[in-house]
Formats: structure tokens, sequence, C-alpha cells
């Protein structure tokens, strides 16, 4: 079953030709004939527009209004890129006051007054005893390509090519990000981009060990991924080459939101301190506010040597950035460049959304909000034998749906259920809410909503999920 936003009983008809209008005679824009002419004109590579069949035309906050006028919720917040939400008071103002000002959109990267406010607000959000002694680089306006600069920095500095990643883990789509993901679906027809040696991320409800979160004496699925790793890296036979660097998220987004314990973490950066091998921190959908911290690496107060950051920093527009120790500076001029890195429009946002969020504190608001909602997800998953696994951190939440008349694996998972998790997905949208998925074979419901979210829309966000689950699970289906 899908459930389309366009108007009820309408059909979906090809659009005008080159020329004509995307309006009606009433000059509303007309949905059907724009998502017509989206699936004849656009890549079969296209996601989000599968999924969520809507045209919109209005947004604040977190309101999103399609062309039929119908009202939706967004908890997908440009997967994770509007901290503010939609079309802010603070981001407009910014936006157009550089607009009324004259200076200039496009300058790659030359110096200017913008520019020159963005670092220095940038950094004085970053880590205590990170921030005083990093440069900062400036890269073409996605994360994937801050990723490549951050492998490309480490690779050039140490001369190695060997890079450490984890499973689950995800970093972009480019040659050098994908190689270092863990999602084999879109990298099966590829040529491998370097060397990669994968290691076990902690996934208490899915471990790689088999053994989850004991807890007692034994050593659960976190403490054996330390002590393989350790091994691993010293091992004169283990076959890893010397590392050029190690890259982690402090919370796996994309891999099912599964936040790294904090102990974990620590463990990781001794490891890499210890053996000189330079570790990078994904920040790009973690930043800002979004887990409860400034940055998801503060929960467990570790510092990294090149923390990578794009979505939230550009106050929704592409901007992408890395910070990293300036011992680590080693690259000749042109090293890694990219035409759009000195985005203007993107920096006076990015500046206004990280002023705002540190002066209005939204990474607690995150973290006392989150706690509410995954409280919420866990009543949801007490009636809901299909929901395995509720987990998140701050905003980042979500839920692994599962076929709960599977037999369970030895340490209580069943197997995922992706059928099921469009189904919830439909049905919220139907609803007014609108979610993603991610996570092992697409079977997790992720909810990633503005740090602006109220206490009144938390609680419908949680009302629709629990009227979607009602419906997906249905025997009448």
């Amino acid at each position: 079953m899908t459930i389309s936003a366009v108007t009820p009983g309408s059909t979906v008809t090809p659009g005008p030709a080159a020329g004509q209008s995307a309006h009606d005679a009433d000059g509303r824009v007309r949905a059907d004939g724009i998502l017509a002419r989206q699936r004849r004109r656009e890549s079969s590579a296209r996601t989000y527009a599968r999924n969520l069949p809507i045209v919109p035309v209005h947004a604040e906050g977190m309101t999103v209004v399609g062309a039929d006028g119908r009202r939706y919720l967004d908890c997908l917040s440009g997967a994770g890129t509007l901290a503010l939400g939609h079309n802010h008071p603070v981001v407009h103002e910014a936006l157009s006051g550089l607009l009324r000002s004259g200076a200039p959109l496009h300058v790659l990267d030359l110096a200017t007054p913008e520019k020159d406010a963005f670092t220095a607000e940038l950094l004085s959000c970053l880590p205590d005893g990170f921030a005083a002694s990093v440069k900062l680089h400036f890269c073409g306006p996605t994360g994937a390509d801050a990723v490549e600069a951050a492998l490309k920095l480490t690779q050039t500095v140490t001369g190695h090519e060997t890079l450490l990643a984890f499973t689950g883990g995800y970093h972009g789509m480019t040659a050098g990000a994908l190689a270092v993901t863990g999602n084999v679906t879109v990298k099966e027809r590829l040529r491998s981009a370097g060397a990669v040696v994968r290691l076990p991320y902690p996934y208490p409800y899915r471990c790689p060990f088999g053994v989850g979160a004991t807890g007692g004496d034994r050593p659960d699925g976190a403490q054996l991924s330390v002590r393989y790793i350790e091994r691993l890296l010293d091992d004169p036979c283990g076959g890893v080459v010397r590392p050029a660097a190690m890259i982690v998220e402090a919370v796996q987004g994309e891999g099912g939101v599964v936040p790294a314990p904090d102990d974990w973490l620590r463990a990781i950066r001794r490891i890499t301190v210890e053996r000189g091998i330079p570790l990078i921190l994904d920040e790009v959908q973690t930043g800002v506010g979004r887990t409860g911290t400034f940055w998801a690496g503060e929960h467990s107060g570790i510092t990294p040597d090149v923390m990578v950051m794009s979505k939230a920093i550009g106050g929704g527009l592409p901007l992408a950035v890395i910070a990293y120790r300036e011992d680590l500076d080693g690259w000749a001029p042109g090293a890694h460049t990219g035409t759009f890195r000195g985005n203007q429009l993107a920096m006076v946002a990015g500046t206004a959304t990280l002023r705002f969020v540190r002066s209005e504190a939204l990474e607690l608001r995150a973290a006392e909000v989150g706690a509410r909602m995954l409280a919420g997800l866990r009543t949801i998953a007490a009636s809901h034998p299909c929901v395995g696994d509720v987990r998140g951190r701050g905003l980042m939440l979500g839920l692994e749906l599962v076929d709960p008349d599977a037999d369970p694996d030895v340490v209580g998972a069943r197997p995922a259920n992706p059928h099921l998790a469009a189904l919830v997905r439909t049905e919220c949208l139907g609803r007014g809410l609108i979610v993603e998925l991610g996570g092992r074979h697409d079977s997790v419901v992720r909810l990633l909503p503005p740090l602006t979210i109220t206490d009144a829309e938390a609680d419908r966000v949680l009302a629709i999920l629990a009227d979607a689950f009602e419906a997906a699970v249905s025997p009448s289906r």
C-alpha cells in the first residue's frame, strides 16, 4: 500500500510539456504533474523522492506544507541538516542581510568578513582542548568531500594508505568515503578505492561477537571489540599494514542509530594515541547539538585528531569543513580544492545557526526532549513485539523492526523486517509525519526532528507513530 500526499482521488498524469505552467488555472501547484515529471526526468538513484511522494511548497519550523495543502511534521530535517528547522528567522535575517549588502556570493577560498565571522564562531564551538590548536579546511559542500579531505590529509601526512573503519559506518558516496562505508549494497558493483580494514563496532542488539551487552563478570561486545582491535593491530601476522587513520562515528546514523558506548570511544582514542594512528571523528550528522552535546564526541570526552563537519554547520545550506591538529597541516597548496568551498550564503547562515544553538543551549534541549521521546518510543515498543530495539541519543532516535514470530539468535535478536518498516513509514506519511529508514536492511525507523521541536510537537510525533504502528501491524492488511 502506498499513501500519496496528492489530493485524495486524484491520479498522477504526465505533466505539461516544456514551457507549460506547473500550476492549474487557479494558480495552485499541480503536484501530480511535478511528481510525474520527476520520475521521467531524474535518475533511478533518487531515494527520498521515491518514498515520500510529496511536493513541498511551504515550510516553517517543523512543519512542511505540500502542494495539496496537507501539513506534515518533518522528522527528517534534511537528514539532520536543519538544526533549527525550516526557515528559521535568524537564518532568514542572516541571508537577507547578505543579499542586501551586495557582498560577493562566490569567492573560491578568498578571505571575506563573512568567512572570518564563521570561522571565529565555529572555533568557539569546538570542544575544549581541540580548538586552541587546529587548522580549518573548507571543502566542497558535502560531508562526503570533507571525509575525502580527512582521508587524503592523513594519508599525505603519514605516508601510509591503509584506513581503519567500522562495521555499520556511513561516510558518504564518493570513492574514498564509500570505501570506508560499511553498507555492502552500495559498494558491491564498484572497485575498491583503497585498502580498508573493517573493525567491529559495538551494536548490542546485533552484536558482532554474539554476546551483546552482557554485564557482570563476562566481557560485553564493546569490550571484546577493544580487545580484538588491539590484538589485530599489534599482531605482526594480522595482515594490517600501518594505518594512515581510523575513522569513526560516535553515533552511527545511516547505520541504524547506534550510539557508541562512551567507555568504548575512550578506549578507541587510547588505542590510536598509543599507536600513533590519527583518529578522524565523523560529526557530519551528529554535530551542532543533535545528540545532546554540541558534538557527539563530547559525551565521552575524547579529542580527535581530525573532525569532519557538514550538514547543520551551514544552517541548511551546503557547507563542509574539517578541523585538524595544526601539526597535521602537511598539505601543499591546492592539495584539496573545490569550486564551491567559499559558499558565503552558507557561512552567514551557519554563523547564525551556531550562535543561536549556543546562546539558547539547544543541545541541552535536545537531550531533554530526546529523553522524553525515547521513553515514549519504549512505551510503543512495549506493546508491539515487532520492535526489537529502541535506541538513540538526544534527537537522533531509532526503532529497529523485526519479525516477532521468527526464532531469536544467541543474543535475542530477531531477523530484520524491512517490509514492516516501510509500511510504518507509509502509514506515518499518510497521517502527516515524515520519517525515514536506515540500518541493516532498512529496518530501522529513524527520527531526526529539529532541535527547536516543541513539547506539543514531540507528543504529536509519538501519537502518530503509535497510530501508524497499529495500522501497519493490523491483521486486516
